[in-house]
């Protein structure tokens, strides 16, 4: 659930920002339990701007993975519906303002964390893709990861180095490596729970010819190399991030237990509050292997 603010005596540009702001969080709220809960883990100089990136990631997610089709769109609309949503993104950066409070909000960010074009390109061109490319071989698999999840942790990565800063700055090499290797192992998870919604119901194949045990495997040392470089981010960023990646961590781990897979693979809510906890306390990351 937001948690609804005063907005007494707030006008003008502030009540818009804010307005904005909480739409992100209403769109986070909706669709994800999990990375609401991480995200309630950041310290409030970074939680909002983390917000305000998923929301677009979500909305733009939306347009090619079912309900855009399920109002009537076909695959040249939605082409074109993602285009134009690309476009006001950038506008937005440029100009400070946009109409939709999901892009202003991340337009907000963007121009405080510095989150460029070096960026949002890549995503939305992974984007592109699930329309236009259904079976992927290692080269696609690659490319869509980089754009669809490693950019992500990199967005991730620039709020939490530069929110509140007088000017953004890069982040530290072994940070981005990190970020990249951790949106890589969220994103390879995701397709070994989803493979049987993601062919029968979308018609797609992300995995190609590795075997559930290869992509495992390489889930295993994406999270160890982030799990490393975990206690390197800023103090009010890694109870989060760590509770983030232990729960895939335990996904992993029951994935490989599970090698039926009847159903999606899931995470008790009891062992999620668990991981949380430990998080909270400030254990270091699991290995992946549970």
């Amino acid at each position: 659930m937001t948690s609804r603010r005063s907005t007494a005596g707030v006008t003008g540009l502030d009540l818009y920002d804010r307005t904005a702001q909480d739409a992100a969080a209403a769109v986070i709220a909706a669709y994800s339990t999990s990375f609401g809960l991480a995200c309630r883990m950041l310290g409030p100089r970074v939680r909002p701007h983390v917000r305000n990136v998923y929301a677009l990631v979500r909305v733009a997610d939306e347009i090619v993975d079912g309900p855009a089709a399920a109002a009537g769109l076909d695959a040249d609309t939605e082409r074109r519906v993602l285009n134009e949503l690309e476009a006001e993104t950038l506008a937005a950066i440029d100009r400070g303002f946009s109409s939709n409070l999901v892009v202003h909000a991340f337009a907000r960010t963007a121009r405080e964390c510095g989150i460029g074009e070096d960026l949002i390109r890549p995503f939305f061109a992974s984007m592109r893709t699930d329309i236009t490319t259904a079976n992927h071989d290692g080269a696609s698999h690659d490319a869509y990861v980089y754009g669809s999840a490693e950019v992500i942790g990199l967005m991730c990565l620039q709020t939490f180095v530069n929110a509140g800063a007088s000017a953004p700055r890069h982040p530290a090499p072994e940070l981005v490596g990190g970020a990249r290797r951790l949106g890589a192992a969220f994103q390879d998870v995701n397709f070994l729970r989803d493979l049987d919604h993601d062919a029968g119901e979308l018609g797609r194949d992300y995995l190609g010819a590795s075997s559930r045990a290869e992509v495992l495997a390489r889930i295993d040392a994406d999270l160890a190399c982030a799990a490393a470089v975990i206690p390197s981010l800023p103090a009010d960023c890694r109870r989060a991030v760590t509770a983030a990646h232990d729960l895939f961590a335990e996904l992993a781990g029951r994935l490989r237990r599970d090698q039926r897979q009847a159903t999606r693979v899931r995470v008790p809510n009891p062992v999620k509050a668990a991981l949380a906890a430990r998080a909270w306390m400030g254990f270091s990351p699991r290995g992946a292997r549970a």
